[in-house]
């Protein structure tokens, strides 16, 4: 069941105050270093055991960069954190700790594109099985889940924003004794805490909501001790992807104003979307907050959402007409982004790394940041005309 707590006034509570720092300084210092040395051979010998657990090398533990992982694991409901220099970081780092040659993936459709080219290159590779199924139909997962190591959701979901009932399909994977992680960098835990709802792992690209100030890349996974201290053991020192202290910093920064920035985002993209649902040349608008109620566990809707043209509006020269819309990638800071469909299908990363996740070329996505709504709409009000094919 989800938290009964308000999100807003909860996670302000948790951010409120970072602890006693040195010279009693309000914002919490940066510990760059590399190492850390002993005071005597006993305690590097204890350390080295097991039998104490302080910082060493900050590839595995550094306390700038702890503090946030505690900040993540409190905002979660989680027992650990681990930060990551990136969200792929921490999704790679994630699936790689618990599947071994020969095991099968259950994963949900329309899935981060760089995630489902991870699930679809680097794990084929490995002899890893990827299936995906449709989350919103129960019975198709509880058939496709039996003998499935991982379960992978997003909800909502990339692009399309199909939004899931995350209880029960938690429970289903449970059921079937499979581990379930989901993505919740959309929501982010403002607006909902998966593991509330019984999904076992949660990630999170920190570059979008959590560091909300578009400069820094960063990732984090959340879950019980157990599994945290299975990822921190089995993969989290030798692939490297470690949060450095200052990118920590960054986001402890950014953190405490992520309640008050979400709520704005929230504002600002329900807005968008709606007069763009009033638009004839706009066939559909992928928003979970134009439904009719959200899912139990999605207690509010962000700023980033989809929509459809029909064929009257040339999309390349709507994207170059926009002037608030910005062209570029990623999501969660204070800029308005936009994204066509057609050129992420298009994206070369490699040999055959093209790919059709499911999603028409006459899609776009945006981010709605915090210019002002009414200017955005304005904006693309004036990008459409723009863009209208005589």
């Amino acid at each position: 069941m989800s938290t009964s707590v308000d999100p807003l006034a909860r996670a302000m509570a948790i951010l409120a105050h970072d602890g006693e720092h040195a010279y009693e300084a309000v914002v919490p210092p940066i510990a760059q270093t590399s190492l850390f040395t002993f005071s005597s051979y006993a305690e590097m010998e204890e350390t080295y055991r097991g039998q104490k657990v302080r910082p060493t090398y900050t590839r595995g533990l550094n306390p700038t960069v702890r503090l946030f992982e505690e900040k993540m694991a409190a905002l979660e409901c989680g027992d650990d954190a681990i930060g990551f220099a990136s969200g792929m970081a921490a999704i790679a780092s994630t699936v790689l700790a618990f599947v071994q040659p020969g095991d099968r993936i259950v994963c949900v459709e329309h899935v981060y594109p760089d995630a489902y080219r991870l699930f679809q290159t680097y794990l084929k590779r490995m002899n890893v099985t990827v299936d995906y199924v449709d989350g919103r139909d129960h019975d198709a997962v509880r058939r496709a889940l039996p003998g499935a190591r991982l379960f992978y959701m997003e909800s909502p979901t990339s692009w399309l924003m199909h939004v899931h009932d995350v209880a029960a399909l938690a429970g289903i994977a449970r059921e079937n004794g499979a581990i379930s992680i989901i993505d919740n960098s959309w929501a982010s835990p403002i607006f909902q805490q998966p593991l509330t709802l019984g999904v076992d792992l949660v990630v999170h690209s920190a570059s979008k909501y959590i560091g909300g100030h578009s400069d820094v890349v960063a990732g984090v996974v959340v879950g019980s001790g157990g599994l945290i201290g299975e990822i921190r053991s089995r993969i989290y020192p030798y692939l490297g992807g470690k949060l450095s202290p200052f990118d920590a910093w960054l986001l402890l920064r950014g953190l405490r104003t992520l309640p008050i920035r979400m709520r704005a985002h929230e504002a600002a993209g329900l807005h968008v979307a709606r007069e763009l649902a009033k638009r004839p040349d706009v066939v559909a608008v992928y928003h979970p907050g134009l439904s009719n109620g959200l899912l139990d566990g999605l207690q509010g809707t962000s700023g980033l959402f989809s929509f459809e043209f029909d064929g009257s509006v040339d999309i390349a020269r709507f994207a170059d007409s926009l002037r608030f819309f910005k062209l570029g990638v990623s999501w969660g800071g204070h800029e308005s982004l936009v994204v066509p469909a057609q050129v992420v299908r298009a994206q070369a990363a490699g040999p055959n790394s093209a790919i059709d996740f499911g999603v028409s070329d006459r899609v776009v996505r945006l981010h709605v940041g915090l210019e002002g709504q009414d200017a955005l709409v304005a904006d693309l009000s004036q990008a459409i005309r723009e863009a209208k094919m005589s």
